[in-house]
C-alpha cells in the first residue's frame, strides 16, 4: 500500500547517531566562540549543500557561488543556530533553499531539476509501479511542474535520501505533515504513470 511506502524510513546516507549529533554540537558551540572552528562543518557538509544547489540549476559556476554564499551566511549567523535534534545540515539546507528561491525570483529562467535514473526508479518503487524507461519523461514533467514546496519535498526525500524528521525541520513543518504532503504528491504521480501505462 502506498501509505506504507511513505511511512517507511530510508537508511539516509547522512544518518547521525546520538553520539554524532552531540559531537557536532560541540563543534558548533566552538564555532560560535571562534569562527576558525567552523571549518569542520564546512568540510563535512560542503558537498551535500553544493549537490542540493546544483541539482536546481545547470550552471556550475552559479552553484559554486551560491554554495559559498550559503556557508558565508551560516558562519555570519551561527550565533542564531539552535540545536533541534537533527544534523546541522538541516539548517544549512534551509539557508540554501532560501538562497536558491531568491535567485529564481531574480531570474526564473535558471530554475531546473536534475535527477538521475536511480532517483526516478525509486519514485516508481514508492508508487508501486514497475520502473520502465518510458516513465522518465512523465516523471520529470510531473516533478518540474510541482510548486516549490512540493518539489523540495521530493528532492529531499528521493534525491537527498533524507529522513522525515530532517525534512520536517528543513521545511519547518511537522513530520506528519511532511508524510501527508508526500503521500498526496505520490498519489498524483501514480495516476499519471497508470494513465501512461494504459
Amino acid at each position: 500500500m502506498l501509505l506504507d511506502a511513505v511511512n517507511m524510513e530510508f537508511s539516509p546516507r547522512y544518518h547521525h547517531t546520538t553520539d554524532m549529533l552531540l559531537n557536532e554540537q560541540h563543534i558548533i558551540e566552538a564555532a560560535k566562540q571562534n569562527p576558525e572552528h567552523f571549518a569542520p562543518l564546512y568540510d563535512k557538509y560542503y558537498k551535500q549543500i553544493f549537490g542540493y544547489v546544483y541539482q536546481r540549476m545547470d550552471c556550475k559556476e552559479t552553484a559554486f557561488d551560491l554554495t559559498a554564499q550559503v556557508f558565508l551566511k551560516a558562519l555570519s549567523n551561527i550565533e542564531k543556530y539552535e540545536f533541534k535534534g537533527v544534523p546541522f545540515a538541516s539548517w544549512l539546507y534551509r539557508i540554501a533553499h532560501s538562497e536558491v528561491m531568491q535567485m529564481f525570483r531574480n531570474n526564473a529562467k535558471l530554475r531546473t531539476v536534475n535527477a538521475d535514473v536511480s532517483d526516478l526508479r525509486h519514485i516508481c518503487e514508492e508508487v508501486e509501479e514497475e520502473y520502465m524507461e518510458q516513465y522518465n519523461g512523465v516523471l520529470m514533467t510531473v516533478i518540474k511542474e510541482l510548486p516549490e514546496d512540493e518539489l523540495q519535498l521530493i528532492e529531499l526525500r528521493f534525491f537527498e535520501k533524507r529522513a522525515f524528521k530532517e525534512i520536517a525541520d528543513i521545511l519547518e513543518i511537522t513530520e506528519t505533515n511532511a508524510k501527508v504532503k508526500l503521500y498526496r504528491i505520490l498519489e498524483r504521480v501514480k495516476k499519471k504513470l497508470t494513465k501512461k501505462n494504459k
